[in-house]
């Protein structure tokens, strides 16, 4: 199970913002490895990848992620009481539309044409949690990891908004990608985790 986010003990998150900096730094530190940062060129400058060339292929990417919330939270949104409506329904078909404007929503990202985008929610009332786990395929020249990342960021902002007024301390987190297939980088897939 990956680590919870947000104790709610201290109340306190830290988190360190990348600079630009640190960005060229560790791009270099690829370079010397042998890998490198695609979106950025010889300058350091962030570019949108050229694609053109690549050859189409099918492409699947699998992600999730958590929203913890009060147990009686998540009990109106297991027994459908939330004032707002079904929050789940809403939550998955808001995921679903961000999956599709992913390109629209992340500056370097290329504009695909999804042929699969699901969002499924899995309450979990031991933790106090609602995992969120979003599949995207599509058959194209690059991948749909940042699309199925979306998806479920945007899925668990929806709860987080439909539920805002009885619960303003919930916390989104353990956003990962679990799994991806197809492309000239093969298949990946998180060693820790049940992904099917």
């Amino acid at each position: 199970m990956p680590p919870r986010y947000g104790d709610r003990g201290n109340g306190l998150i830290s988190v360190k913002m990348a600079t630009i900096s640190d960005l060229r730094q560790g791009s270099e530190k690829m370079v010397a490895q042998g890998q490198k940062l695609t979106h950025l060129n010889e300058r350091g400058e962030a570019n949108m990848v050229d694609v053109g060339s690549k050859e189409i292929t099918e492409r699947r990417a699998v992600a999730a992620g958590e929203i913890s919330m009060q147990a009686s939270t998540l009990a109106q949104v297991v027994d459908g009481t939330n004032a707002k409506g079904d929050v789940l329904a809403v939550a998955r078909v808001a995921g679903i539309m961000a999956a599709k404007r992913t390109s629209e929503l992340v500056p370097l990202c290329h504009p695909l044409s999804l042929t699969r985008a699901e969002v499924s929610f899995e309450p979990d009332p031991k933790n106090s949690v609602i995992v969120c786990r979003a599949v995207a395929e599509t058959r194209e020249r690059t991948g749909v990891e940042m699309e199925a990342l979306t998806a479920v960021q945007v899925g668990l902002l929806t709860i987080y908004d439909m539920c805002k007024a009885v619960d303003r301390e919930m916390i989104i987190g353990a956003v990962r990608l679990l799994e991806k297939s197809g492309g000239r980088s093969g298949d990946w897939k998180r060693d820790s985790e049940q992904t099917d």
